[in-house]
């Protein structure tokens, strides 16, 4: 069969190497370019990307949505924020849904791909429902979306709308379609995950020091305020590495003082994927303390280290870390038994180096790109091949 011409939307896309921001679908893009699939990208315009660019062989357009000064909704993890907060916020929204959907139209009339990938039903999914006239739509949700519909009863009906456009639905976690589907019953949704750069994160020969990591944004969902507390009530003297931005940091470091761990915790902001490679290896486990993930990839790029998770049982989570085996889970908002958990990494270093080991394994089977891109590349060529 020809290669499969596909066309992405998605809100958030790697401005150069290095960057964070969708760093997950740009792989699965290269892998599919490298098994002979065409692939080109849509995303919003930003002030520190180009127009038109090229990144490892994939073609990226980014299109405008407001005045430049406007157009700060996407790539920054905070674009609910933004729209709640303000009325540019709202007002960048309903132009970034309008001159999306526009810009969709005119790549589909162009370019002709055989299938449109939309990533995150809101905004993507949204803006190609009605502007691909009959080109296959995949919409694949990844979290944050979800629990965006979730807790705004009035988006239901728009989601089931693109639940019903989408020859193909994906989601990264059973937790995620089971949420999915409460919001729209009857839809197919098939579980995947997303791939990561298991070329990057490995594990290092060195031995592991007695600290423990937390790598994500600073605010209430990814929930660094819960490890502190969990820390403070451990037993334990472990050190604590905090990577990553948000609203929140002033209030966490001011928490990690009043609880006495001001000299163990040390905030590093956020850092490229790169840098966060020897932390992860060095780490005794990684804690993600977060409550509705929809995957959680942090544990997996911290297993594939060969590094334990310490995490509540919530979310996408319980796909990644498998309790007694490659990490610790815990009663989702449960402070003490994360606390009990940390003194057992202290404590029993043998058995979380083990748990390691497996985690590696188990991760290098599901995440690894070239895996990814074959069940994507089958999702394409069965929807070609069921088009007229």
């Amino acid at each position: 069969m020809a290669p499969i011409r596909v066309l992405f939307v998605s809100h958030s896309y790697p401005r150069a190497d290095g960057d964070i921001a969708g760093s997950f679908v740009h792989r699965l893009a290269v892998a599919l370019a490298a098994r002979g699939d065409i692939v080109r990208v849509l995303a919003p315009a930003t002030a520190d990307a180009d127009q038109t660019a090229e990144l490892d062989g994939i073609r990226v357009d980014r299109y405008g949505y407001a005045p430049a000064a406007w157009q700060t909704l996407a790539y920054e993890g905070n674009m609910a924020q933004q729209v709640q907060g303000s009325w540019r916020g709202k007002a960048a929204f309903a132009g970034l849904l309008l001159g999306g959907a526009l810009a969709v139209r005119r790549a589909v009339a162009a370019w002709r791909p055989a299938v449109v990938h939309a990533h995150w039903w809101l905004p993507g999914a949204l803006q190609c429902a009605w502007s691909i006239g009959r080109t296959p739509l995949v919409t694949t949700l990844h979290g944050s979306d979800v629990r965006l519909a979730i807790g705004v009863p009035r988006a239901h009906g728009a989601f089931r709308a693109v639940m019903r456009r989408s020859q193909r639905v994906t989601a990264v976690s059973r937790w995620l379609r089971d949420e999915a589907l409460a919001m729209a019953p009857g839809t197919s949704i098939e579980v995947g995950p997303m791939p990561v750069d298991v070329s990057l994160f490995t594990p290092s020969p060195g031995a592991k020091e007695n600290k423990l990591l937390f790598v994500g944004r600073l605010n209430a969902q990814k929930g660094a305020g819960q490890l502190l507390e969990a820390l403070a009530g451990s037993g334990s003297n472990c050190t604590l590495d905090v990577i990553g931005a948000g609203d929140d940091r002033a209030a966490l470091a001011a928490r990690a003082a009043a609880l006495g761990l001001a000299s163990r915790v040390t905030f590093h902001g956020a850092l490229p994927q790169a840098q966060l490679v020897p932390f992860y290896q060095r780490a005794r486990a990684v804690v993600v303390p977060s409550e509705q993930e929809g995957l959680g990839l942090v544990a997996v790029e911290a297993q594939l280290c060969e590094t334990p998770v310490i995490a509540f049982r919530s979310g996408g989570l319980t796909d990644v870390v498998i309790d007694g085996e490659t990490g610790y889970l815990v009663p989702s908002g449960d402070i003490p038994a994360m606390s009990f958990a940390i003194n057992a990494v202290d404590t029993h270093p043998s058995d979380a180096l083990a748990r390691g080991r497996v985690g590696r394994s188990r991760m290098l089977l599901a995440f690894n790109p070239a895996a990814v891109s074959e069940h994507y590349h089958r999702v394409y060529q069965d929807i070609v091949r069921a088009t007229p």
